[in-house]
């Protein structure tokens, strides 16, 4: 069985403080995947209506700092961005990066 994190008071004052990482992590995930779905739906609004659009690489960017599953889906909900190929093949990509990424943290950790 597994254990789960449960810091020392005596050796790490901060955890003992905070608690487990996890929340906090999850708190950011949660938040992060809310604001790239947020900018999809922003920006394909701004596309049907004119004006000033959202870039590329801001997209891409809210995508690898965690954000992969909400820009994914909001390409898919809204059908955003599906004409480019490198939106295609690479949000999907880091989101699987990432997914990767948090399996072995947890494996190893």
């Amino acid at each position: 069985m597994r254990e789960t994190f449960s810091p020392q008071a005596a050796n790490d004052m901060i955890w003992a403080a905070v608690g487990s990482p996890l929340g906090l992590i999850a708190g950011y995930l949660v938040i992060a995947n809310l604001w790239a779905f947020g900018l999809m739906w922003f920006d394909k609004r701004r596309a049907r209506r004119g004006g000033r659009r959202i870039r590329e690489r801001t997209l891409f960017l809210s995508a690898l700092l965690g954000g992969s599953l909400g820009a994914v889906l909001g390409m898919r909900a809204f059908r955003h961005k599906t004409q480019h190929w490198y939106f295609v093949w690479g949000m999907p990509l880091i989101l699987l990066a990432q997914a990767a990424l948090g399996v072995w943290a947890w494996v190893c950790w």
